[in-house]
């Protein structure tokens, strides 16, 4: 299976990142065989604003569309600004196809100075995918200053990740099984008739 992580941090170092990596490292351990491949916002920023002007991505940015689309699995992960999603996070998105995520299963998490933020994951991470028509995994994670290194933030990391695991082994199994085969209505009823 491959998972897929959009970070928006746009320091070096990012405490954005490091959620991202932890989730990613969670979701690892609990489902095996995961490939974990890291989207960097930061690094493909100019080719977001050019895709915008002209319409057409750069190779790096059309890479990471493509990888996004063929994920079983996203974590999203974006630091809180203006008590919302970064706007590179959100233009990201943006450009993404609009039918990429449908029926994807996702991991929302953000980063922020104070707990206060924490409801950025259910009022604006949650209702945007919701929108992409991802399913999006019931936890999600925030993480303020005061979380790193203090109780709680393990657990729901643990959590949200097992959440995603089973959300992209039960989706990705369903993949794999045959379509079921549809007979049209006219030929059930000569079927019907015939016997």
């Amino acid at each position: 299976m491959k998972l897929v992580v959009v970070s928006a941090g746009l320091s070096v170092p990012s405490s954005t990142r490091l959620l991202a990596d932890r989730l990613a490292a969670a979701v690892g351990r609990q489902a095996a065989g995961v490939e974990v491949e890291v989207v960097e916002l930061r690094d493909l920023a100019v080719e977001i604003a050019h895709n915008f002007t002209n319409g057409f991505p750069g190779r790096r940015l059309a890479a990471a569309l493509e990888a996004v689309t063929e994920a079983d699995g996203v974590i999203a992960v974006t630091p809180v600004f203006t008590a919302s999603y970064s706007g590179l996070f959100k233009s990201f998105f943006d450009v993404l196809d609009k039918e990429a995520l449908v029926g994807k299963p996702v991991l929302i998490a953000a980063t922020g100075g104070t707990a206060r933020h924490s409801l950025v994951l259910e009022h604006a991470l949650r209702p945007m995918f919701a929108y992409l028509r991802a399913v999006v995994a019931p936890t999600g994670v925030y993480a303020a200053s005061e979380d790193w290194g203090a109780e709680g933030l393990e657990d729901r990391t643990e959590r949200a990740a097992g959440e995603l695991a089973a959300l992209m082994a039960g989706l990705s199994g369903a993949k794999r099984e045959a379509p079921p085969v549809v007979v049209p209505f006219e030929e059930q009823l000569a079927r019907l008739a015939a016997s």
